[in-house]
């Protein structure tokens, strides 16, 4: 297991993708930088998540580039040893395959919100998702410390947007500053209306 630092890098993109990666605890956030060099969040990763799996598949190079968002700890799996793991211990091909179906019905949600949710919508699901709002357990009604401007990046619009956003959430009582960003339940609301 290895510590990472708040905005340590785990890997970069276009680097060689040798290594399935699991958080024991923490976050890691997924960016892609493209040629022109615009960069975007793809994901949030948290404790239980793997990452990296696009070794497995014979992806010879990275995709993304991987930071740790606080302080986490991981488990890192080189290639070979992975595909031992999943080949003779069938708990770990379980727990693995969930892993990855769910992540794959996860980017589904996250283009259909992408192409037919408003920004304002899009902000509110991000928002109860990185709560933990709709995942098994309890969900953590405060967020990690995270910028609008990475916030922008994860749904696609301007930072102006997210703090106008962010604002009419707060004045309408469904987002709290005291001790962090607190997320309420009530969020939910924007995602029902039409």
């Amino acid at each position: 297991m290895k510590r990472h630092a708040d905005g340590e890098a785990i890997f970069s993109q276009a680097e060689p993708a040798d290594a399935l990666f699991y958080i024991h605890k923490g976050k890691v956030r997924l960016t892609v930088v493209s040629n022109r060099g615009k960069q975007a969040v793809i994901a949030i990763l948290a404790t239980g998540d793997f990452f990296g799996e696009g070794c497995l598949a014979g992806q010879p190079v990275r995709m993304s580039s991987a930071a740790a968002m606080g302080a986490c700890s991981l488990v890192r799996l080189e290639k070979a040893a992975a595909m031992a793991v999943i080949r003779s211990e069938p708990g770990f091909s379980a727990l693995f395959l969930q892993y990855v179906l769910s992540r794959n019905i996860r980017i589904e949600e996250d283009l259909v919100d992408q192409l037919f949710n408003s920004s304002e919508k899009r902000l509110a699901r991000v928002l109860l998702l990185l709560a933990n709002f709709g995942k098994e357990g309890k969900p953590e009604p405060v967020v990690p410390k995270m910028s609008q401007e990475t916030l922008a990046e994860i749904i696609g619009t301007t930072r102006s947007r997210v703090s106008f956003f962010m604002n009419r959430f707060r004045k309408m009582g469904f987002i709290d500053y005291k001790n962090g960003l607190e997320v309420h339940s009530s969020l939910l609301n924007v995602l029902l209306r039409d």
